[in-house]
Order: structure tokens, then C-alpha cells, then sequence
């Protein structure tokens, strides 16, 4: 049974107990964020993985040092278009304790927006997933996803 977006938990896991398949994601992550590779064929080739299996897992599998220094982070959002919501979804995000450095909104086409937020998160009160749960719970909200963090 799939788990509900709402319901999404994080965890620390050692990395010797990992799956081969992550283990070489994170390989292959930290080339491209290196340059070392010129782009994901060339970081999958070089530790042996497939392009899916990559695509499976690179965005949810993350050194820990990263996530302990992590105090920015991007979020894009599909939203259905009404009245108020952009205000809404900052309330929320204020509510936690983030600081909004960057908003960028689409224009609305077929009754749908985008919206890209940059955050500071340095002055959270509450972890990450609380923040993305509290975030899935409104109404108008179809989807988040993570773009990237950052220090």
C-alpha cells in the first residue's frame, strides 16, 4: 500500500544497511554536485547504475551532513487557482517559522498556478516534514515537491 503524501516521515539509517541502489545514488549525486561528471548518464555510468534507479532515488536519499547544514530550501507547488490561496500557503509557511526569500507564481492557465518558494529555514519551529505535511493538508494544494536545499 502506497503511503499517503500527507503521511511522509523521514529517518536516519546507517549506510551499511542501505540498498546498493542508494548507496551508489548518493555516489553519483556527489559527482554532479562536484563536477566530476558532465551529466547523470556519465555519474551512473561510472558507479554502475541505471539511469531509472537514479532517478528513482535522487531525490530521496541525502547525506546526513547535508540535512544538518541544509538552512535553504526550495519548494515548488500545482495549486489549483482561487481567490487567497497564495496568502494562505504563506500563512502556513510563516506559521512554522521559515523567512520567504524568493516567491515566483505562474500565470493561472486551466484553472491551475505554480508557485516556487525559496526558504530560509534556519528559524523553523517545526522539522521539514511537519511543514510539507501542514502544506499537503490544504485543500488547494495537488502537489509539492522538493526542488533542492541548500546552505
Amino acid at each position: 500500500m502506497k503511503q499517503d503524501k500527507i503521511d511522509q516521515k523521514f529517518f536516519l539509517v546507517r549506510e551499511d544497511v542501505l540498498p546498493e541502489a542508494m548507496k551508489k545514488t548518493l555516489e553519483a549525486k556527489e559527482m554532479i554536485e562536484r563536477k566530476k561528471v558532465e551529466s547523470v548518464w556519465e555519474a551512473v555510468q561510472k558507479v554502475d547504475l541505471s539511469r531509472s534507479a537514479f532517478y528513482k532515488y535522487r531525490d530521496t536519499v541525502f547525506p546526513f551532513h547535508t540535512i544538518v547544514k541544509e538552512r535553504l530550501i526550495t519548494l515548488f507547488f500545482y495549486l489549483e487557482d482561487r481567490s487567497g490561496t497564495l496568502s494562505q500557503l504563506l500563512s502556513v509557511v510563516a506559521s512554522s517559522g521559515c523567512n520567504v526569500l524568493t516567491i515566483n507564481q505562474t500565470i493561472p492557465l486551466q484553472g491551475r498556478a505554480n508557485v516556487t518558494l525559496s526558504l530560509n529555514t534556519a528559524g523553523m519551529e517545526i522539522e521539514i516534514d511537519g511543514l510539507l505535511k501542514a502544506l499537503r493538508r490544504l485543500e488547494f494544494v495537488e502537489k509539492i515537491e522538493v526542488l533542492g536545499t541548500g546552505a
